[in-house]
């Protein structure tokens, strides 16, 4: 899908968003990211008309008054299901009454990975989408893996404003068509909420709304907000969040809201709205007003949504929606404020089908949270959040979302409903192993969702559970750049110049023959690919066969005990070709073993392991047999060793279609 009219946004904000920051736009002339997208009056008016009558085509079928649910539990792990099935009764009567399989995941077991094979039947080979980021070969360095960026082509001005005419926008870079769409071409109708990896949501006729990958108003994956007068607090927000000095003056505190930079005015200039604090002299409570709202909170408590308009020009703004958590009052201010969301009831970017669905929904339900990965795991990590105020966060965003599935369900009467879940993921990478009595809170919140689902399945209706990968600990980080330089594949221009110096800043690539570059990926420094590339094709092969022959002897210092279990070549490892952006070879690392931050951001540092000892402890980004998904189902399943492939597949054979070209799965059933 393209967006056109306007100047997208860049990604930032998640653990991966300092990948983006480092080298989005690289090989177009740009240094860093372009930061947003806003509709001009004229442009978008003709956009929406555009996708409200393109659509899909319709055929025949014999589908009518057929009826399947699909529940996807993003991260839910078998293991931690079979300990627990007691204290989760929904899942288990639905295991023991129908059926319950192990869910082969994807190489590698990343979500907008996985999440891809399950819209298209196809693996990485065939819809192109490798990891949360591709690099670029001329220049080495990431950009955004789910959507393309391109700038307008023709423009006009008037004084400081600037309107695009042609060309530029957003696009979804993954190949191969949605489910959803060769259902509505035969005329099945479906709702799909928040799939993974859907941004800008795929046209087609379906009812539909974004998920992972979509940005918050500023352009962001959610970057937060946190305001104190705390002269000795040092915290930083790390990648997604910002530390703000506040001061407290005649009883009042103003706490400005970042928006988006405008993209209509020359300049770019940075807009913003100013939120008013008043705290009580002497009480834990205080005041906060934003223009005609307002909204009191104690110490400890968190707001409703407040809707925020950032003026752009005279005639048109961009509206966002945020909430705040008043964490303290006295001795100091400490205010965390969320990213502003993108407003539902009018979305300053495509983020539904039909376009207006978003505000059909804000509509009936109130106003929700639209960014992709809505869990503030970025605060908790750089400990501006204790646990007990991540787990209230967390909390409210599954309240959110099972209140927005209780209303699809009850609204649902026939075809297909898709449902996907976030909360599990997000709860497991700070909880895994360590905390299981609350990450078991999360599972019961789903598992109601289950027994509402399997409620409304009992006249003859499909039901489905489906993960893309399951879980373990990430006790050890594994710095993949230290380890391919170590065996003689990686130089620096100078041996001391070792360090989390990112974007491969002292590499000398005259002498390097591979790279690291995100969570499971080692790209070759190809002749005629890489820019300087030192690896003839004539001798690619062989050192592929090199490196891994080395990484699969190499084992931890510290405990004897191999680090990564298995090497997947792109080449050999998919079915597709298309392999544009793959990486050469994928790391399959041995349970409790991750690739490093560092070595997401293109880093070098001191030492090959080290001891993860942040608040991120549970993982999935490993060797893809060691993390597998969960499938149940209200029927049997035939299948021995289902797979996400499969899963398009036999939701296509519910109503009697045929898998289309491409797709390599089976039906389950």
């Amino acid at each position: 899908m393209r967006v056109q009219w306007g100047r997208p946004p860049g990604l930032r904000g998640s653990p991966l968003t300092r990948l983006a920051e480092a080298g989005q736009g690289a090989g177009r002339g740009q240094g860093r990211p372009p930061h947003n997208l806003y509709r001009n009056v004229i442009g978008w008016a003709v956009f929406s008309l555009l996708v409200l009558l393109a659509g899909c085509g319709r055929h025949t079928t014999q589908a009518a008054g057929k009826r399947m649910i699909v529940l996807g539990v993003d991260g839910m792990d078998p293991i931690f299901l079979e300990n627990h099935w007691s204290s989760l009764p929904n899942l288990n009567r639905l295991r023991t009454e129908g059926d319950f399989r192990r869910l082969a995941t994807t190489i590698p077991p990343q979500s907008p990975v996985a999440w891809s094979t399950v819209t298209t039947g196809m693996d990485p080979g065939g819809h192109g989408i490798y990891d949360f980021v591709h690099r670029n070969p001329a220049t080495r360095l990431p950009m955004q893996s789910m959507t393309e960026i391109t700038e307008a082509t023709k423009t006009f001005s008037i004084g400081p404003y600037v309107f695009p005419l042609a060309g530029g926008g957003i696009r979804q870079t993954r190949a191969g068509r949605a489910f959803w769409q060769i259902l509505g071409e035969h005329g099945i109708p479906s709702n799909v909420i928040r799939m993974p990896a859907n941004f800008p949501p795929a046209e087609c006729e379906a009812e539909s709304l974004s998920g992972m990958g979509t940005p918050d108003l500023t352009g962001t994956n959610g970057t937060f907000l946190f305001f104190t007068d705390d002269p000795l607090e040092t915290r930083n927000g790390g990648a997604a969040g910002k530390l703000v000095p506040v001061k407290l003056q005649n009883g009042r505190a103003v706490l400005p809201i970042e928006g988006p930079p405008n993209s209509l005015r020359k300049d770019h200039a940075s807009t913003s709205v100013n939120l008013i604090m008043y705290p009580d002299p002497l009480n834990p409570v205080a005041r906060f007003d934003l223009g005609d709202q307002q909204v009191v909170l104690k110490q400890g408590e968190w707001s409703d949504w407040l809707h925020a308009d950032f003026h752009l020009i005279a005639f048109k703004g961009a509206s966002g929606i945020f909430r705040i958590y008043l964490q303290q009052v006295h001795p100091n201010v400490r205010v965390y404020v969320s990213p502003v969301n993108l407003d539902p009831e009018d979305p300053a970017l495509p983020i539904s089908t039909p376009a207006n669905y978003s505000r059909t929904l804000s509509e009936k339900m109130g106003p929700f949270y639209t960014q992709g990965i809505a869990e503030e795991t970025a605060a908790y990590r750089a400990g501006l959040f204790s646990r007990a105020e991540f787990l209230s966060q967390s909390h409210k965003i599954l309240a959110d979302s099972l209140r927005m599935f209780h209303y699809q369900l009850e609204s649902f009467r026939e075809g297909l409903l898709f449902y996907y879940f976030s909360s599990v993921d997000q709860n497991a990478h700070m909880l895994w192993g360590k905390h299981d009595d609350d990450l078991l809170e999360i599972y019961k919140g789903v598992d109601t969702a289950v027994g509402e689902a399997m409620r409304a399945a009992q006249n003859g209706a499909t039901l489905m559970i489906i993960s893309d990968h399951g879980f373990a600990r990430f006790d050890r980080s594994v710095h993949l750049n230290k380890v391919l330089m170590d065996a003689g594949f990686l130089t620096l221009d100078d041996p001391a110049n070792v360090g989390d110096d990112a974007a491969f800043v002292h590499v000398d690539w005259s002498k390097t023959q591979a790279y690291a570059l995100g969570l499971n990926a080692i790209y070759l420094n190809l002749e005629g690919r890489e820019n300087g590339g030192s690896v003839s094709g004539f001798d690619k092969q062989t050192v592929l066969d090199e490196i891994a022959r080395k990484l699969l002897a190499y084992k931890d210092p510290v405990n004897g005990e191999n680090v990564i279990d298995k090497v997947y070549f792109s080449a050999t490892a998919y079915h597709g070709r298309n392999l544009k952006y793959a990486p050469d070879i994928l790391v399959g690392f041995r349970r409790g073993y991750r690739a490093s931050w560092q070595t997401a951001l293109g880093a070098v540092p001191k030492v090959p392991l080290e001891d993860n000892t942040e608040a991120w402890i549970g993982d999935h980004c490993m060797a893809s047999d060691e993390v597998p998904g969960v499938l149940l189902s209200n029927r049997k399943i035939a299948a021995g060793a289902p797979g996400l492939a499969d899963i398009p597949v036999t939701i296509l054979s519910g109503f009697g279609l045929q898998k289309t070209t491409g797709m390599i799965g089976q039906t389950v059933f």
